[in-house]
């Protein structure tokens, strides 16, 4: 009994039992890892499956008919239509001519209406934007999103709930939102009645 304790002790003094020893080690917290690992994988495979069981879109947002709201969900009221100075910004407009809505850098935006898509990309001061003719001469602007998340394209048909791209800070913008614009004829609209005539009432 005395003589294998006294090999093992001479051998954890040599160079050799210092290797086999940290190798037992490393093998005993591998087993272990081994052992631990499903009480962990388990409840997040789980809670994934639950996310993606619509196969991972974003929810839609609220419509009303033909039309929705570009934004699934609550969302922060940035600047209105008309007169809206941004203290600190010297670049942006003071006559603002549209609707500025906030969830958070990468929210998804949706199309409000049905149409063509006739803008999608680099436009003006907007950043990466997407316009949809509705036709009549009505049009609609998503302004400001970001880089690389556009999901359609010009020629594009799409209708209410469509994503077009995700929320973002590009262009003449001043933190992530987006700004939604309404434009008849050419010329910008407020888009809150727009909004509320159909049903759709914006803050």
């Amino acid at each position: 009994m005395g003589v294998p304790v006294a090999a093992v002790a001479a051998l954890a003094n040599t160079r050799i039992g210092r290797k086999i020893a940290i190798g037992m080690l490393l093998i005993i917290a591998l087993a272990g890892a081994l052992i631990l690992t499903p009480l962990f994988a388990i409840p997040f495979a789980v809670a994934g499956q639950s996310i993606t069981a619509d196969g991972g879109r974003p929810p839609a947002p609220v419509a009303n008919g033909d039309w929705g709201y570009p934004l699934a969900g609550d969302y922060f009221k940035g600047r209105g239509f008309g007169y809206n100075p941004v203290l600190g910004c010297s670049y942006c407009s003071t006559d603002h001519q549209g609707y500025d809505m906030a969830q958070g850098c990468a929210a998804a935006v949706h199309a409000a209406g049905p149409g063509r898509v006739i803008t999608a990309g680099t436009y003006q001061g907007y950043g990466n934007a997407v316009r949809i003719d509705h036709g009549d001469g009505l049009v609609t602007l998503y302004g400001h999103m970001q880089w690389n998340s556009l999901l359609v394209g010009v020629g594009d048909q799409v209708g209410a709930g469509v994503p077009l791209g995700a929320e973002g800070n590009t262009g003449k913008s001043f933190g992530c939102h987006l700004h939604y614009e309404v434009r008849q004829g050419g010329t910008p609209i407020d888009p809150q009645p727009f909004m509320a005539a159909r049903g759709l009432p914006l803050k």
